[in-house]
C-alpha cells in the first residue's frame, strides 16, 4: 500500500486524484442531465418516474453510484488539502500581486466555487436522494406496477421560487467551476497537445460550462413556470 501513501502525500498525486474524480463527475453530469430531460415530457411524470426506478434498481448503476459518492468526497477532500498546502507554502501574499492580470476569475476562485457546489450537493441530495430512499413519498401506478412518485417531490421542491433561485445560482457556480476545472483535469493527467487541447477547451467551455449547467437550470425554471400557470 506504499504507492497509495505516496500518492496521497504528494502534491502531484493529489492533483491526479482530483483530476480523475473531477472528470468522472463530468461524465456523471452528462448522464444525469440526459436522464432529467424526462421532466420536460408532458406525461405527468411517468417517464421520469420510470427512469428513477431504473436508476435505483439496476445493479450496475447502483454499484457505480457508490463510486460517485466516493468521488465527490475524494474530490472535495483533495481540493481542501491542496488549498491549505498552497496557503501554507505562501503564507504572505506579494504586496503588488495582480492575479486578475494573469489568470481568469474562475481559476482563482475554484475553492469558493467548489464550496458552493458541495453545499448545493448536500442540500440537493437531502431534498431528492434521501426522500427517494428513506422519506415519505407518494406512489404512482403504470401498467399495474407501482413506482415511487419522485416527480411529485421534484414539482413540490421547484414550486418555491427561492429553491429555484438557489438551484440556478448553483448552476452558474457549476459553469464557472467547469470552465477551468475541465481543461485543468486533463492537464493534471498529462493530456496536453496542440491537436487535442483546443478541442478539450471547446468542450469545457461550450458543453460543460454552458450547455450542461443551462440544461440543469432550465428544469426548475420550467417546472416553476408550469406550476404557476405561466406556461
Amino acid at each position: 500500500m506504499s504507492w497509495v501513501t505516496q500518492t496521497l502525500s504528494s502534491s502531484l498525486g493529489r492533483k491526479v486524484i482530483m483530476a480523475a474524480t473531477g472528470l468522472f463527475l463530468c461524465t456523471f453530469l452528462v448522464v444525469h442531465a440526459a436522464g432529467n430531460l424526462q421532466l420536460f415530457k408532458g406525461d405527468e411524470g411517468r417517464a421520469f418516474n420510470e427512469y428513477s426506478y431504473f436508476m435505483t434498481h439496476n445493479p450496475l448503476i447502483m454499484t457505480v453510484s457508490y463510486l460517485l459518492y466516493t468521488s465527490i468526497l475524494a474530490h472535495a477532500l483533495m481540493s481542501l488539502i491542496l488549498t491549505r498546502h498552497n496557503q501554507a507554502s505562501r503564507p504572505v501574499k506579494y504586496a503588488f500581486a495582480r492575479p486578475e492580470a494573469n489568470s481568469p476569475w474562475s481559476s482563482r476562485n475554484m475553492g469558493i466555487l467548489g464550496t458552493v457546489l458541495f453545499i448545493f450537493i448536500v442540500i440537493h441530495m437531502r431534498t431528492f436522494w434521501y426522500t427517494m430512499h428513506f422519506g415519505p413519498i407518494p406512489m404512482a401506478e403504470y401498467d399495474g406496477q407501482q413506482y415511487k412518485d419522485l416527480y411529485k417531490v421534484v414539482v413540490e421542491a421547484f414550486s418555491h421560487w427561492w429553491y429555484v433561485l438557489f438551484y440556478v445560482l448553483a448552476m452558474v457556480a457549476l459553469g464557472y467551476h467547469l470552465v477551468h476545472g475541465f481543461k485543468s483535469g486533463f492537464q493534471s493527467l498529462g493530456v496536453r497537445h496542440k491537436k487535442y487541447t483546443p478541442l478539450i477547451e471547446a468542450l469545457g467551455m461550450y458543453v460543460f460550462a454552458i450547455l450542461i449547467p443551462a440544461l440543469f437550470a432550465a428544469m426548475p425554471v420550467y417546472i416553476f413556470l408550469k406550476v404557476n400557470g405561466i406556461i
